[in-house]
């Protein structure tokens, strides 16, 4: 029997009286049994003690390991028999036979997801945010109505069960990442609020070194203005032509730009663990390498966290950010700062406010901070009507996390080897030209980690070759319901290793703006990306396969499209349309 995760399943009456605490216990409880019974090849361990009442015991850092589950072919055939993606769908699992082992995410769609398939909307945005499960919402929703939560400085009931589940967020956390006792958790809006936390509080001092990869999210690259503030050295380590890291090269400059003596200037490397953009996973053995030098370390995992597992027992960085959202979709506005407790007390933030100090003089200068480490960094009142939804979602993602690596790298290839075949049928040439990092090692087995992310970045081009505009792209994916994106998705750095620009940045000056930026290359910026997550199926894939080849290949319904997004745009017949690029 295999795992289907259900709002439904263990079942609870929604009409029951609901006190407090209980329903916080019933939903977590539902999920935690659906993650007790996920398959893990990351240990062979099997738990002895059988579970109280149907319940898991604690798991600590190792799944239960079971056989895996057998191939429901009900589950995923059932909308393809009525489109004719049938055919394409069967010679997909004959090159990629593995892809049935990880039947169990159809499952999850089929009970979780099902607004995609009654919109017909083709979601390929996981990257910019992931989906949120329908039973999450309904299960958070639930405890909200059923229960009283009041601010967490209190210290009456309702706030006492606020801190419970906060406390119970972050002991979740902590789990979800196998964190060693010395880890704590700091709460903050978003992954960017956690890096800018870092950032701000960070020792930098003149003689001090901040390195970081060109190919990097700019909140990653805003820690500099805080670097360059203290007269820090900014060290930049160059993307390579796919984006990421050189891993040779990394080390050569870390070895170079090294702290030259204990407890003298800092210096922080900021790794991205895997790119936004150019779909390039940087190697965390890095991080071990740049902390034996002295370093402090960051881990930006943002893009790495949501289909990758990590085990702070493996790659102890000081500090990694993540935002929630990109993991499992809600809630959104909360993410985290995963933080050893030895590099906490060497940040000193530039200021206070409510909730992290203990006594302030008034007027005068004194300050006591609060007592707990991460209270002195955890800005006013945390968001605990949502952190209990924090704690379900991790679950949830914990009971499917083993098998979405091996579908996202089926998925990716399959997109990446199609996409690279499809001719415009006016000429024969080539409709797309992929700048992202393609999947070299194949999975075979869950639990296996892939070698690169689940995005594919790319422009189009015409008939003639020449790059179609990204906004064209956007206009006739939209009218085709695919949500994809354009642009440079706030990796600038990336972006402009994989189209050729780097040198061009040297010519920037001062209040350039990106419409000059464009006009000093001649065409519009960014890349189209397409990127695959915890519920995308081979029907999505295939229908964006579909767009491409009938949308933009086929030279009759590519110029109707043109023509209705010229006419949006406002461009007249005579207009000068260098900008926008030349389709025919």
């Amino acid at each position: 029997m295999g795992i289907c995760h259900s709002a439904h399943e263990p079942s609870f009456n929604d009409s029951e009286p609901l006190s407090p605490r209980v329903v916080g216990r019933k939903h977590s409880l539902i999920l935690s049994h659906l993650a007790s019974t996920a398959i893990s090849a990351h240990s062979q361990e099997t738990i002895v003690d059988p579970p109280e009442k149907g319940f898991p015991v604690e798991r600590k850092d190792h799944y239960i390991s079971l056989p895996p589950p057998l191939f429901d072919e009900r589950l995923v055939t059932a909308d393809l028999v009525q489109s004719d993606s049938s055919t394409a769908y069967k010679s997909f699992l004959q090159q990629y036979p593995e892809y049935k082992l990880t039947w169990l995410l159809d499952s999850l769609r089929k009970s979780d997801f099902t607004r995609l398939d009654k919109s017909g909307e083709i979601y390929v945005d996981y990257m910019g945010g992931a989906l949120y499960p329908e039973s999450l919402v309904r299960m958070h929703s639930a405890f909200l109505q059923g229960n009283i939560l009041g601010n967490t400085h209190s210290v009456n009931s309702s706030s006492q069960l606020s801190a419970d589940c906060v406390r119970e967020a972050r002991e979740s956390v902590l789990a979800f990442f196998r964190a060693p006792p010395e880890y704590t958790v700091i709460f903050t809006a978003n992954a960017t609020a956690a890096m800018k936390l870092v950032g701000e509080s960070f020792p930098f001092t003149k003689s001090g070194t901040y390195v970081l990869g060109a190919d990097s999210h700019n909140s990653l690259h805003g820690i500099r203005e805080f670097a360059h503030k203290a007269d820090a050295h900014v060290v930049y380590v160059e993307s390579t032509a796919q984006g990421g890291l050189n891993e040779s090269c990394t080390k050569s400059i870390l070895m170079t730009h090294r702290p030259r003596s204990k407890g003298g200037a800092k210096a922080l490397f900021a790794l991205t663990g895997s790119s936004n953009v150019s779909n390039s996973k940087n190697p965390l053995s890095l991080i071990n390498y740049a902390a034996s030098l002295g370093y402090s370390t960051l881990l930006d995992a943002a893009a790495l966290a949501p289909y990758s597992t990590i085990s702070l027992w493996e790659t102890p960085v000081d500090a990694m950010a993540v935002s929630f959202y990109k993991m499992f979709g809600f809630p959104t506005g909360v993410g985290a700062l995963v933080v050893k407790k030895s590099f906490l007390s060497q940040l000193k933030r530039p200021w206070f406010s409510g909730g992290n100090v203990d006594v302030v003089q008034v007027p005068g200068r004194l300050v006591t901070r609060a007592h707990e480490l991460h209270e002195q960094f955890e800005d006013g009142t945390v968001n605990y009507a949502l952190l209990s939804a924090v704690t379900d979602g991790l679950r949830l993602l914990s009971a499917y996390m083993p098998f979405l690596p091996l579908r996202l790298s089926c998925l990716t290839r399959y997109l990446v080897f199609s996409l690279l075949k499809i001719r415009h049928d006016s000429t024969g040439r080539p409709v797309v030209r992929i700048l992202s990092r393609r999947p070299n090692a194949r999975l075979k087995a869950i639990g296996e980690q892939a070698d690169t992310a689940s995005t594919v970045s790319l422009i189009f081009l015409s008939p003639s070759g020449e790059m179609l505009p990204n906004s064209f792209i956007e206009y006739a994916a939209t009218t085709s319901k695919i949500s994809l994106r354009t642009g440079c998705m706030c990796n600038p750095g990336g972006v402009a290793a994989m189209l050729g620009f780097t040198n061009d940045m040297k010519k920037l000056y001062e209040g350039v703006t990106l419409k000059d930026f464009e006009r000093l290359v001649g065409r519009e910026l960014g890349v189209v990306r397409i990127s695959l997550g915890l519920v995308s199926n081979f029907l999505d894939v295939w229908q964006v396969l579909r767009f491409v080849e009938d949308i933009i290949g086929c030279q009759e319904r590519r110029e109707d499209v043109w023509k209705q997004w010229k006419k949006q745009k406002g461009f007249t017949e005579g207009a000068d349309t260098r900008q926008v690029g030349q389709a025919f």
